[in-house]
C-alpha cells in the first residue's frame, strides 16, 4: 500500500510538470492510452476473459463514467491546483464511499462512524477554506475527482469477484479512451504534440500503472483493516513533493485539515472492521445449526 501511494503521488507530481506544456485533454489522452495497452498486456498474459458480457452491465458502465469523471477531475485540480491541496481533498472519498453505502446499500452508520464523517468533512473545509482570500475557484475540479473517485469505490462493491483486476482496468480503459480522444479532437489538437517530454511522460503512465497494481495487491494480501489506513500516506507523499519540487507552502489551516481526514478515514476503516468482527462473533450463538 506504502508502494501504491508512493507511485501514486510520484505519477500525480508528472502530471502536473507534464500540464506545463500540454493541455489537461492530451494529458489524459497519454494516461488513458498507455494504461489501456498496460492493462491489456496484463490481461493477455494472465489469460483472463476479455470478452465478458458483464462489462456491458450498467453498474460497470456507472464506473467507467465515474472514473473518468474522476480523472478528468484530478487533471485540472493538478493543472491549477497546489499539488498538496488536491491531494489532500480527494483522499477524503473513502468517508464519502462509506457515506454513500449507507445510503445506497443499506449500510448502517453508528453515531461514532457519523462524527467521524462530519470530523472528516470539517477538514475538507479546512483545506479548501471558503470566503478566505486564498481561496482557489479551482478546487472545485478537486471535489469533483473526490466525489466521483467515491462512486468508483462504491460501485466496485457491486462488481462480481471473479471478475480480474486487470479485465476490469482494461474495460475502464477502453470505454474511457473514446472520450479522453473526443476531447483532443473538440479542442483542435494534436495527438502527439511536439512538445511532449517523454522523459515524463513514460514514467507518468508506468507509475499510474504500478500504483494500481500495488494497491489490489495489497489488499488481497493483507486484512484491509491493516492496508487501508496507510492509503493516507499519499498525503504525506504530496505534501513533502509540493513542498520539494513545487515550492509549496502550505498554511496551518491545510495541515489541520490533512491531519483530521487521515485520522477520521483511519478510525472510520477500523471501527468498520470492528463491527464486522462483532457481527461474525455473534452469529454462531444466534444460529442453532451453526453450532
Amino acid at each position: 500500500m506504502l508502494a501504491s501511494m508512493g507511485a501514486f503521488a510520484a505519477a500525480d507530481t508528472l502530471v502536473k510538470i507534464s500540464t506545463a506544456t500540454l493541455s489537461p485533454a492530451q494529458v489524459m489522452f497519454y494516461l488513458i492510452g498507455g494504461a489501456f495497452i498496460i492493462f491489456l498486456l496484463m490481461a493477455i498474459l494472465q489469460k483472463d476473459r476479455l470478452l465478458d458480457r458483464r462489462a456491458l452491465s450498467p453498474i460497470l458502465f456507472l464506473r467507467y463514467f465515474s472514473e473518468v469523471v474522476g480523472m478528468v477531475g484530478m487533471v485540472m485540480a493538478l493543472t491549477y491546483v497546489p499539488i498538496s491541496v488536491v491531494g489532500a481533498i480527494t483522499q477524503a472519498s473513502p468517508l464519502l464511499t462509506a457515506l454513500g453505502a449507507v445510503l445506497f446499500l443499506n449500510e448502517k452508520m453508528g453515531w461514532r462512524r457519523w462524527c467521524t464523517f462530519i470530523i472528516g468533512f470539517a477538514g475538507v473545509l479546512l483545506i479548501i477554506q471558503p470566503g478566505s482570500v486564498e481561496f482557489n475557484l479551482s478546487v472545485i475540479w478537486a471535489i469533483v475527482a473526490m466525489l466521483a473517485l467515491a462512486i468508483r469505490d462504491l460501485t466496485t462493491r457491486l462488481i462480481p469477484n471473479d471478475m480480474p483486476s486487470a479485465s476490469l482496468a482494461t474495460f475502464t480503459m477502453a470505454a474511457a479512451l473514446p472520450c479522453t480522444a473526443l476531447w483532443v479532437f473538440y479542442n483542435g489538437e494534436s495527438f502527439l504534440p511536439a512538445q511532449t517530454n517523454w522523459l515524463v511522460i513514460i514514467p507518468m503512465i508506468v507509475l499510474g500503472a504500478m500504483g494500481y497494481l500495488f494497491i489490489i495487491t495489497s489488499i488481497r494480501i493483507a486484512e484491509v483493516a491493516v492496508v487501508m489506513p496507510f492509503r493516507y500516506s499519499r498525503i504525506i507523499f504530496l505534501l513533502i513533493l509540493g513542498i520539494v519540487v513545487f515550492e509549496e507552502k502550505p498554511n496551518a489551516l491545510m495541515l489541520i485539515g490533512a491531519m483530521l481526514i487521515i485520522a477520521s478515514g483511519s478510525y472510520m476503516m477500523w471501527r468498520e472492521q470492528q463491527v464486522k468482527k462483532q457481527a461474525q462473533a455473534t452469529l454462531p450463538s444466534e444460529n442453532p445449526r451453526a453450532r
